[in-house]
């Protein structure tokens, strides 16, 4: 007994040493893939004045303030906190994060206790027996595999939370379009409805001429037909207003009527005031979100391949264990024997049929398709940013010429009219002018709209839109935190 107590100590540190020295080994972060070409400068469209210092989407938070519309910004903050998507992209984060934690615990040993009690009886002698114990066990990483583990989970949670991120920048995105539609739809139905008054108007002027006897059936016919195609655009309209009203609603996480008191209130298009520069580096790209989180599936994949080429190596694990036995309950806690034991074991594969070679491979594989899948991302990112920089620039001088030929048809059709009621033009020349102005001035409204839309777009290219205290993950190594050091 009393050699056993002398010898555990020695023991003791011995196996500290030994765990110490290992846990000195460390697995070099995977370092991100070279991308495969180039990426631009600046953009072939740019707009606005170039910010080549703010390599940041910290110029793009929050911009839907930008269009000063209280209502959007409410619409947009309510969502980014109710939205079905966002919560479950939340769920999606929270549980890649334990998984991260659940990784790092392997970085650590794991201590068990055990106590138990039992009686032999034998002819008329019975014996009790009390013990109580310890017990530990530890895998050494001599070879990187369980860091390897930790790395790849940790930056699966971090493509996790990049994921979340994007999810919030589409979803503050796509209420935005929703609501300047909405706006656009509102501000068409209205211009129909004052077109519909201004050819009624022409209608009753037109069978007022036809009782004196001034126009013939013909032109009256004319004139109601027109009143009856304008007529018709109204229930298209008003229905495209009530289904944009239930999209924001579920958008929001609500019925699809719960928003109808509010957004039936008319209300102009969203604009944004100020020159709103634009013209970001292109390099601005891998702070995209769904950018970043293809970056961190590379780097994921890569923590696998080591992992998987660990797994190939020698495996040490050290384990020991240390009781005390008695013969009484009481005696647990003085002048019990004390039993304590080490362990060190070697695993090593010897032949599986290829089985570790193969995983080896499959991974190298999965890292490959990660890496393409990143270019891939890229590139597409860069499309959408070219699309909407050219979409902006075409739409706002579509809007421009739009306004200019809207002012024109607009006297050209107030003119015709005070022409027909003197009886210098025939009615040929009224309905020409009334449909060139219901069109142009459908037109603008749709051009306007379209402007908005384009920013909105071209900010969510961009990669911006997170709301305020919402970051984007870096490229880490794991948590510090969570390595055993040595």
């Amino acid at each position: 007994m009393n050699t056993h107590r002398a010898q555990w100590p020695r023991r003791i540190s011995l196996g500290v040493l030994t765990l110490a020295l290992c846990a000195c080994a460390s697995v070099t972060a995977p370092t991100m893939m070279p991308l495969g070409f180039e990426l631009p400068a600046a953009w072939s469209g740019s707009v606005g004045q170039p910010d080549v210092g703010n390599a940041s989407n910290a110029a793009l938070v929050s911009w839907w303030l930008r269009f000063n519309d209280p209502l959007l910004s409410r619409l947009i903050t309510q969502a980014l906190e109710a939205n079905t998507s966002v919560r479950g992209a939340q769920a999606a984060l929270q549980q890649a994060r334990a998984l991260r934690d659940v990784a790092g615990a392997g970085l650590w040993p794991s201590v068990g206790g055990s106590a138990s009690a039992g009686r032999n009886r034998s002819g008329d002698n019975s014996t009790n027996h009390f013990q109580v114990g310890l017990d530990t066990s530890w895998e050494l990483d001599v070879f990187g595999a369980n860091r390897a583990a930790v790395q790849a989970a940790d930056a699966s949670a971090q493509a996790s939370a990049a994921t979340l991120a994007g999810v919030k920048v589409s979803l503050a995105a796509e209420v935005a379009l929703d609501y300047i539609s909405l706006r656009s739809t509102q501000e068409r139905l209205a211009i129909a409805q004052a077109n519909l008054s201004s050819q009624q108007e022409t209608l009753q002027l037109t069978q007022w001429r036809l009782q004196a006897g001034l126009v013939t059936s013909l032109e009256a016919q004319q004139a109601r037909a027109s009143v009856e195609q304008t007529a018709a655009q109204m229930p298209a309209l008003q229905t495209t207003v009530i289904q944009t009203i239930h999209a924001l609603s579920v958008l929001t996480g609500q019925p699809p009527a719960a928003l109808a008191s509010t957004l039936t209130v008319v209300a102009p298009v969203p604009q944004v005031s100020g020159n709103w520069a634009l013209a970001f580096p292109a390099d601005t790209l891998r702070l995209r979100q769904d950018v970043r989180a293809a970056e961190f599936q590379v780097l994921t994949a890569a923590a696998r391949v080591t992992q998987a080429d660990a797994a190939r190596l020698p495996n040490f694990k050290l384990g020991g264990s240390l009781g005390l036995n008695a013969l009484t309950l009481g005696a647990l806690s003085d002048g019990a024997s004390l039993a304590a034991a080490v362990l060190a074991s070697l695993s090593l594969p010897v032949w599986d049929a290829g089985a570790s070679q193969a995983q080896l491979r499959a991974q190298q594989a999965a890292m490959a398709q990660a890496h393409t899948l990143y270019q891939a991302t890229v590139l597409t990112a860069l499309t959408e940013v070219e699309d909407a920089l050219v979409a902006l620039q075409g739409d706002r001088v579509r809007l421009l010429r739009l306004q200019n030929a809207f002012e024109a048809a607009d006297i050209a059709a107030t003119l015709a009219r005070q022409r027909y009621g003197s009886g210098l033009v025939d009615f040929q020349t009224v309905l020409e002018t009334q449909r060139t102005r219901l069109s142009s001035q459908d037109s603008v409204a749709v051009a306007r709209a379209g402007v908005s839309a384009d920013q909105v777009r071209l900010v969510k290219a961009l990669g911006g839109g997170l709301p305020p205290g919402d970051t984007i993950p870096t490229l880490t190594n794991p948590d510090s935190s969570r390595t055993p050091a040595p």
